[in-house]
């Protein structure tokens, strides 16, 4: 069965995820203080809505 594995296709899905988490780590590794949802929702490029939003504690 393994001989028609075909290497050349990827997950796109865990690829991204990848990038996503690099750009992460990269983010915090430079950050002086823990970073603020805000700041995060900024890393991952996602837009950041105050309605309703508290900030991350220890226990979440």
């Amino acid at each position: 069965m393994r001989q028609y594995l075909d290497l050349r296709v990827h997950d796109r899905v865990a690829l991204d995820e990848i990038e996503l988490y690099a750009e992460m780590l990269s983010a915090v590794a430079e950050a002086e203080r823990p970073l603020t949802v805000a700041e995060i929702d900024m890393v991952l490029g996602v837009r950041s809505d105050d309605a309703g939003r508290r900030e991350l504690t220890p226990q979440d």
